[in-house]
């Protein structure tokens, strides 16, 4: 039969559908195989000869046809399931049914009164009085999943047969250990199978149901509660699903091996149509929402690193009943991370090879799904993130991130990337070893939209973080303080920053002292109190190769002199606010002394308009989101008890939240029209807490001998006070030092809830062809238009 003769058929079936009025019989065959049995549709067929508004009229008017149908299209799915669809026509059943579910499940979801239907189990449906008993009927819903998982892995349809001869021994679906058909090389699998276009193609179809099926949790609200686990992902993930560990492994491994280079050939990709990537984007897809899992409420899946046990085995305490989650937690053989890590590095790296070999290789779009990886895979496995740290190859993942976020900065379209890239960034800045990797010098010229420097690693991070602040949009204000964080927590390892980078900083602490930026919002000091902190790490800890910044903190001198003189009395702090009336820029870009950009880079670009942006929820502020260690002379954390680390004698930021509301109301008061005015009191309680002994005894000691230097030889040459500066030293003149303090990123519900929706609006913005979720009433997040 022709193609068209097949769309025509199937469409005449879904008429029939819904013009029927009364309910067609479960065991009326002639019926239900019109929409499977005789037709080769594709997937885009289906989505176009089934509209959305005839669904919703089935569900509305006939819905026990509606039943029926997902009934019957998921027991097409178990009987190939159970039978090894061994014939074409078998085949192309399944492949019609997994398309036909795909289509109609997001309407199921949409409806609250529909939720339950597959969590019921259909009483004596098409059983046709067989002797089974109703009470071991499974639910709809974990049919579907079993016979899904076990469709993945059925010899001839899914994964290379193992057997010689077809004929009568084909293998029973039943007795084959999936184990020895995983789909590629890598974690715990040493073999990789003959790519097979056609086999790809299926698996990518039955992932995409499985993520359909998983898409339950975009029509529910987002809750502050996370105990709403996903019942799907939940019963997919569990021992019932016995292809579980296979795969997973398939799933991570066919990402990780990805190379869309095209087996390391440029412009290979050009030559044949990449069947692979649509696979590796279901992969990750599915994979990272198998992983959605709130490690703040549930015991913590991440195991120490001092175990030693084989692959995953039960040496390590139970994990959680989540199995994806259980087993990522428990990768632990050093070339496992090895794999994992280039092939994530590779993949993040691909947009970036792009811009200095047009072309050359495939661009690849699921970044975003990457960095969600990443971030799981760092945040359950505390060994993956020490190996991440351990060398050098953590600049692969921390340049690309650099990039994306220095590209997304103007595009309020990519809120959600830069958040997740912050986010990354902020765990790994916990870590020492992050901190000292950054000293590497930065050689690689990736064109990006900055300033030409000579440097290390640090100063690549500072510059793409003032880039960010001073020229970005405005939503990304909430991270500043995220931006600042991680600046702080590497630096007291920081050896040298370069003059570029150091003037940057300083250019920071100009444009937030400002007395008009520091009183028109409660927490925008606390900006001041992380640079100052930045500033001392450097000084007390790594004077000796800082002369660039020493010598910027001796230029701009008076910024700091003016925040100890900083005006308190009311009158003052009216004027600042009027200035700000004049001035709405929210952080001035002069002097910042940009000069020219790299060779061959774009400016960031703002969204072009009508660009749709899911909704996110809100961070948590970075007092929730961290917590602080101390590090000791050995280099050993501790971590502070909050009630310690919050006294507001320290001068953090973090100071006054810790004080009673009631005296936080008193030193802040609002005014009558319920909008918070600064006040007197409110600025003397932290300017008094402000850290600048330490910057003022250099100036002291400095200032005097760097002016007698240019009086005496009528210096005006910047070079011969550097070279003063690099020998000069401050051992015993400056007061003892403090010690040094680590904000820990520590995951808490907020940000469970935050990557939650972040993921799914990816998934749904990404999925354009077929369109699974759009104009269907999604409730996790909303759909915007810039």
């Amino acid at each position: 039969m022709g193609n068209a003769d097949s769309k025509l058929n199937f469409r005449k079936a879904v008429i029939q559908l819904t013009t029927k009025t009364q309910p067609v019989e479960a065991t009326d065959d002639a019926f239900w195989d019109q929409f499977w049995a005789d037709t080769a549709t594709s997937v885009q067929d289906v989505f176009a000869l089934v509209p959305a508004a005839e669904i919703r009229a089935v569900r509305e008017e006939s819905p026990s046809n509606l039943a029926t149908l997902c009934y019957k299209a998921v027991e097409k799915l178990v009987q190939g399931a159970e039978s090894g669809c061994h014939s074409e026509k078998e085949k192309q059943i399944i492949l019609n049914c997994s398309r036909l579910l795909t289509r109609i499940l997001p309407y199921i979801f949409e409806d609250p009164d529909w939720r339950g239907f597959f969590w019921s189990t259909v009483p004596g449906a098409g059983r046709g009085g067989g002797d089974e008993e109703d009470e071991n009927a499974r639910p709809l819903a974990e049919s579907l999943l079993l016979a899904i998982a076990d469709l993945l892995f059925c010899p001839d349809f899914t994964v290379q047969s193992h057997r010689k001869s077809t004929v009568d021994t084909a293998e029973d679906i039943h007795s084959i250990d999936s184990c020895e058909y995983i789909w590629e090389a890598g974690v715990g699998f040493a073999h990789s199978p003959q790519p097979n276009y056609n086999h790809d193609l299926n698996r990518t179809e039955l992932l995409k149901l499985l993520l359909t099926c998983f898409s339950e949790a975009m029509y529910l609200p987002p809750s502050s509660d996370n105990s709403s686990a996903n019942p799907w992902v939940q019963f997919f993930c569990s021992t019932e699903n016995r292809h579980a560990l296979p795969l997973f492994t398939s799933l991570l491994n066919i990402v990780c091996a990805y190379d869309p280079v095209g087996y390391g050939i440029p412009y290979n990709h050009l030559l044949f149509s990449d069947y692979r990537e649509p696979l590796v984007e279901e992969a990750a897809q599915v994979l990272i929402v198998t992983l959605d899992y709130d490690t703040s409420t549930s015991s913590n899946p991440t195991v120490d690193g001092t175990t030693t046990s084989t692959a995953m085995d039960d040496v390590d305490p139970p994990g959680p009943d989540n199995l994806f989650v259980n087993y990522l937690s428990r990768i632990h053989r050093e070339e496992d991370f090895q794999f994992i890590l280039k092939g994530v590095a590779r993949l993040l790296s691909n947009p970036l090879v792009q811009t200095y070999l047009p072309n050359s290789a495939k661009k690849i779009q699921f970044h975003q799904e990457l960095l969600v990886l990443f971030w799981k895979l760092c945040d359950f496995n505390k060994k993956f993130l020490f190996f991440v740290l351990k060398s050098s190859d953590v600049l692969d993942i921390l340049v690309p991130i650099l990039y994306f976020l220095n590209d997304a900065r103007a595009d309020q379209s990519r809120v959600g990337l830069m958040h997740i890239g912050v986010f990354i960034l902020l765990l790994l800045s916990g870590e020492r070893n992050f901190g000292v990797r950054l000293n590497k010098p930065y050689s690689v010229r990736v064109p990006m939209d900055i300033p030409v420097f000579t440097g290390t690693h640090a100063d690549l991070l500072i510059i793409v973080f003032h880039k960010i602040i001073t020229s970005g949009h405005q939503r990304l204000q909430p991270l500043f303080d995220c931006l600042l964080t991680i600046i702080v927590n590497v630096s007291p390892y920081l050896k040298s920053l370069s003059m570029v980078a150091a003037n940057k900083l300083l250019h920071l602490l100009e444009a937030f002292s400002t007395t008009w930026f520091l009183f028109s919002m409660v927490q925008n000091h606390h900006l001041i109190f992380f640079l100052l902190e930045v500033f001392n790490n450097i000084i007390q800890y790594q004077f000796d190769g800082n002369s660039n910044l020493v010598y910027a903190i001796i230029r701009k001198r008076n910024v700091f002199h003016q925040l100890a003189n900083l005006p308190t009395d009311a009158q003052s702090i009216q004027k600042a606010l009027q200035r700000k009336k004049k001035t709405p820029e929210p952080i001035s870009r002069t002097n910042s002394q940009d000069g020219l950009s790299m060779e061959g880079s774009r400016p960031a670009a703002p969204a072009e308009p009508g660009t749709l942006k899911t909704s996110l929820v809100a961070t948590p502020g970075i007092d929730k989101l961290t917590e602080k260690s101390q590090v000791s002379e050995d280099g050993t954390m501790r971590s502070l008890e909050p009630e310690s680390s919050q006294s507001p004698s320290e001068g953090s930021p973090t100071a006054e939240a810790s004080q009673p509301k009631r005296d936080r109301r008193r030193l802040s008061s609002a005014s009558l029209s319920g909008q918070w005015m600064p006040t007197s009191d409110w600025v003397l309680s932290w300017k008094s807490k402000l850290p600048l002994q330490t910057i003022m005894r250099l100036l002291q000691v400095l200032v005097p001998q760097v002016e007698k230097i240019c009086i005496d030889k009528g210096l005006t040459d910047e070079s011969e006070i550097l070279k003063f500066l690099q020998h000069g030293t401050l051992v015993g003149l400056l007061p003892v030092p403090h010690p040094i303090l680590i904000r820990k990123y520590q995951a808490n519900s907020g940000t469970a809830m935050w990557f939650r929706t972040y993921m799914w609006g990816v998934i749904y913005l990404r999925n354009v062809d077929p369109p699974i979720w759009y104009d269907t009433d999604v409730k996790l997040f909303e759909i915007q238009r810039v």
